[in-house]
């Protein structure tokens, strides 16, 4: 079933009211917020590529208390083992049997703090859960229940100690983006307030983690149009045909393209799609999915030029009525 305007306009509201709420902890970030919020309602996750001390955990933190949901945080380090992030099964000598201790990424925000520090053992650990949504321990499947967001970061600057994130796990995270420094005025608006080290424990929770579900599900019933779906393939298709690519856009990013311009449509108080929705969100879906050609990459082309050459390339579908 098709949304409807009505369920549109509800949609945009408590949208509103979610990116509203978050932006009381992280102030000045409204665009990033929303990003978040959409990748969380299009039931992906999010990878954050920023400098330490932008505000990241806070970030995650007032998710969270926005939702009424839980949070953790993993210290990814060079030790970690792939049982500190899933549980391990301990056997109980008084009740003799095995019991499951559920691991940090039980919860409904996993702030996964400097991924690439891990080794590949234990990054691969988060594959199965942000794919499906439960972790299988000794052949026993655990739900993590939803909504079930990752957001993992990187520290762009220091590289040294860490293993850069495979291309098959890079593709599982719905979009990249980065939180960066606040402005000015915002900054002191920051330091004011500095009494209160935890501003997300001051947030009042909008909605419930079942609400989220359900607005999950309803952008889902978004309409996409056949023309729009075309459109995407065809700047998918343009990536991988481009010269400078090594690897384009897989067809899990186009259908994780679908999946978050349907939220944000929806974010926008339509109950349709559009090509400025998928335009808009062509360079946090799809950069971190591309590979460059060893030499194009040498002589400065980045993936947002790739993904702007695509951009110009393929025309837009012309506009049309809505069923």
């Amino acid at each position: 079933m098709t949304m409807t305007p009505e369920q549109a306009a509800w949609f945009q509201s408590t949208f509103a009211r979610l990116v509203d709420n978050v932006d009381r902890a992280l102030m000045g970030k409204r665009e990033v917020v929303a990003l978040v919020l959409s990748a969380m309602l299009a039931e992906g996750h999010v990878l954050l590529e920023d400098a330490p001390g932008t505000g990241k955990t806070s970030l995650a933190k007032a998710l969270a208390a926005t939702v009424q949901g839980t949070s953790s945080r993993i210290q990814f380090t060079p030790d970690l083992l792939p049982s500190d992030v899933t549980g391990v099964t301990i056997y109980d000598q008084g009740q003799h049997r095995f019991e499951f201790h559920k691991g940090p990424v039980f919860a409904a925000i996993v702030l996964a703090d400097e991924i690439n520090r891990a080794s590949p053992k234990t990054q691969s650990a988060l594959l199965e859960v942000m794919e499906e949504s439960r972790i299988t321990v000794d052949g026993i499947t655990h739900d993590v229940g939803r909504p079930f967001l990752v957001i993992a970061t990187q520290n762009p600057i220091e590289q040294a100690g860490t293993y850069k994130l495979p291309e098959a796990q890079l593709d599982r995270f719905l979009i990249k983006t980065s939180i960066g420094y606040p402005e000015l005025a915002v900054e002191e608006r920051i330091l004011a307030g500095s009494a209160e080290r935890n501003p997300s424990s001051l947030l009042q929770p909008v909605i419930t983690t079942g609400a989220v579900a359900d607005m999950a599900d309803l952008a889902a019933s978004v309409h996409a149009d056949p023309a729009v779906l075309r459109y995407t393939a065809e700047l998918a298709r343009a990536t991988r045909d481009d010269p400078s690519t090594r690897l384009g856009v897989s067809v899990r990013g186009s259908l994780a393209m679908i999946r978050l311009a349907k939220v944000w449509a929806a974010a926008q108080g339509r109950h349709f799609l559009t090509p400025d929705d998928i335009r808009e969100l062509a360079a946090p879906a799809w950069t971190h999915r591309l590979v460059l050609d060893p030499e194009a990459e040498f002589s400065g082309t980045t993936a947002e030029t790739i993904i702007a050459r695509s951009l110009e390339q393929v025309a837009a579908p012309q506009a049309r009525s809505v069923a």
